[in-house]
């Protein structure tokens, strides 16, 4: 199967944000539906909802996106494009990384960045520029691919609380 090239949405941030959470590109659901996160199996929703304490997965999506923006959370990911042929992240090839060093300069409030698995954070800190009060954290892979658990991946997840 030939890699086709794919292309990640436009950030969703607030001037106000205070965390900004880093994928590294949308899976083909993501794409196909225009949303992040959008597989079923993802727990990114569930994780989250759990960090600010109010469930996000049943919610409709612009109300997830509603409550992040109430909650000063910001998404983006790391790859403007890539080359990949199926959705995990270890197909990713051929990338054009994201100029994040703009994006963050223009969040005056910014206290926390977490990537979302070991690609967006192999990728993204690259990206950085030297920060100073801002924290930068590895966060566990909300995918289902990861096989970790939920548990475990919600005790590191926690830690995007200290930037609320």
């Amino acid at each position: 199967m030939s890699a086709v090239r794919h292309a990640s949405f436009a950030p969703h941030v607030a001037p106000d944000t205070r965390l900004l959470i880093l994928g590294s590109l949308p899976g083909a659901r993501s794409l196909a539906e225009r949303q992040y996160y959008a597989h079923p199996t993802n727990q990114f929703w569930r994780l989250l909802g759990e960090v600010v304490s109010r469930p996000l997965a049943p919610l409709a999506y612009e109300d997830r996106l509603a409550a992040l923006r109430r909650a000063k959370i910001g998404l983006w990911d790391v790859i403007r494009s890539a080359e990949r042929h199926a959705s995990s992240d270890s197909h990713i090839r051929e990338v054009e990384a994201h100029d994040l060093a703009a994006l963050i300069a223009g969040l005056p409030d910014l206290r926390m960045i977490a990537f979302n698995g070991g690609k967006a954070a192999a990728i993204g800190r690259k990206q950085l520029p030297p920060l100073e009060d801002i924290a930068l954290v590895d966060l566990p892979s909300s995918s289902a691919a990861h096989t970790i658990g939920f548990d475990a991946k919600l005790e590191r997840w926690q830690f995007l609380r200290g930037a609320l």
